[in-house]
């Protein structure tokens, strides 16, 4: 299988780039004590480091919301996952366990402070994309049954005509989310050259390493960007 991103979007970010992991072979139907006790500590940490501070100022935020814009969508209305992450906790709100994939997924972002998404790669066998939304995409929002109306203005990760994200990574669907039955999973790490590239292979690689440890699963690890926007791997 492969990622892909349209060659539009790095026309607007040409900085663009995505740390990719994908696993294999997971049992996330069982209880994971290790990752639970990963996520409870960066929790603690982010806490601290938000506590009566505005998370839209931090200077690993700016990045994402500046970006936002660029591709046209108001940040202060449509906020990057990480941000909507770090402002939650900072309000004191509790952020719920959910299943074994999805707790380590939060863990190694609030870590290192960059949005990351988990797909569920099980019921398709088509290419996952980073792409402008095209006639007859369809947008489940999670928690629903009726799909709702796309502008096609909007980027998007999306399977086949099956939209996952909408307007990037912002807001997931119902189709591809993790269950206690997913086995097969794509994370897209989002992130910029000369900004977090740095931070992005650093998650990656702990993700990678901490999925092997803990699944015994197998995994692939790669990157797209302006010069490499695909990464095709082999489980």
């Amino acid at each position: 299988m492969k990622f892909k991103v349209e060659k539009k979007i790095f026309e607007k970010l040409p900085n663009l780039y995505i740390g990719v992991v994908v696993a294999k072979e997971i049992d996330n139907s069982r209880d994971y004590p290790e990752i639970d006790e990963f996520l409870k500590e960066s929790l603690k940490i982010a806490e601290k480091r938000f506590l009566d501070k505005k998370v839209k100022e931090d200077k690993s935020i700016i990045p994402y919301r500046e970006a936002f814009s660029t591709l046209g969508m108001n940040p202060n209305k449509f906020q990057c996952s990480v941000e909507a992450l770090f402002t939650r906790i900072s309000k004191g709100k509790k952020l719920p366990s959910i299943n074994p994939l999805v707790n380590l997924n939060n863990a190694v972002s609030l870590k290192y402070t960059l949005p990351m998404g988990t797909h569920d790669l099980g019921r398709s066998s088509e290419n996952i994309e980073l792409r402008y939304v095209r006639d007859g995409d369809v947008f489940v929002p999670m928690g629903a049954t009726k799909a709702e109306n796309l502008s096609s203005d909007e980027v998007a990760y999306a399977v086949g005509n099956e939209i996952r994200t909408r307007r990037w990574a912002w807001r997931q669907s119902e189709n591809g989310k993790i269950t206690p039955e997913t086995n097969y999973v794509f994370f897209p790490i989002d992130g910029f050259k000369g900004v977090n590239e740095q931070e992005v292979d650093k998650a990656a690689k702990e993700l990678s390493d901490d999925l092997k440890r803990f699944f015994g699963c197998k995994t692939a690890v790669g990157y797209v960007d302006a010069e490499k926007p695909e990464f095709e791997w082999h489980l």
